[in-house]
């Protein structure tokens, strides 16, 4: 997920009503060399998926970068669009200075990182908070299509999605720190009630720490498991 400089502090709501499911799967690069552009992408380490000629005046290729539900597809006669064309396509990384160094030991010329200071817009260096989302690098591929590493930590509210098993791992341990602090206070009770609630929560749209709250207030109001006040 993306977000501007005038996104930073708010969070996605909820629709009234839920749609049906659509992931989305591919985005189509313009290349010039579809031999060249295969061959950079592998290097960088993205697995190959498929490389055939449906037509002998088509040629489709797709690789998935490591980790990714979305792939990248490419090809002779598969597009109008001018090669190099696609730009600012973003590739989300738990550490951005790992991903940077991996990336250039693989042959890809990578900027320095840059961070997105609200008010003042880019700055150079890492965020000095290292928040979430705010921490940036870019590169390109051999045909000019740009792509950005943006660092994301901690998702926004409603962005835990609990069929990930990725993003569900992410959630226990956070879940797990959050009820940390929440046991060190309160009376026995089962972790479980505290989890299912905070959880919920999350999924839910809260951010952590209106879910943190929200957990105890059901502890307090369901479970009668209060934490009392100094």
């Amino acid at each position: 997920m993306t977000i501007t400089q005038q996104d930073t502090t708010t969070a996605p709501q909820a629709s009234e009503f839920t749609a049906l499911a659509a992931k989305f799967e591919v985005t189509t690069l313009p290349v010039a060399d579809v031999d060249r552009a295969k061959a950079f992408y592998e290097r960088l380490g993205w697995r190959l998926d498929i490389d055939f000629k449906p037509t002998p005046d088509t040629r489709g290729v797709q690789l998935t970068p490591p980790g990714s539900h979305a792939s990248i597809q490419f090809g002779e006669g598969t597009t109008t669009m001018t090669p190099g064309s696609i730009q600012g396509l973003f590739l989300v990384v738990d550490d951005i200075e790992a991903a940077r160094a991996d990336l250039i030991s693989r042959g890809a010329d990578v900027s320095d990182i840059w961070h997105i200071e609200p008010g003042k817009g880019r700055e150079p260096g890492l965020d000095p908070q290292r928040r979430s989302y705010f921490s940036r690098a870019s590169f390109a591929d051999p045909d000019g299509n740009t792509w950005v590493l943006q660092e994301i930590t901690e998702r926004l509210p409603g962005r835990v999605e609990m069929h990930d098993s990725g993003a569900l791992a992410q959630l226990l341990f956070e879940t797990a720190k959050r009820h940390g602090a929440f046991e060190a206070v309160a009376p026995p009770h089962d972790w479980w009630d505290w989890y299912g609630a905070y959880m919920d929560a999350r999924e839910q749209g809260s951010s952590a720490e209106e879910a943190a709250k929200a957990a105890g207030r059901y502890m307090a109001d369901v479970k009668h498991v209060v934490v009392a006040s100094d």
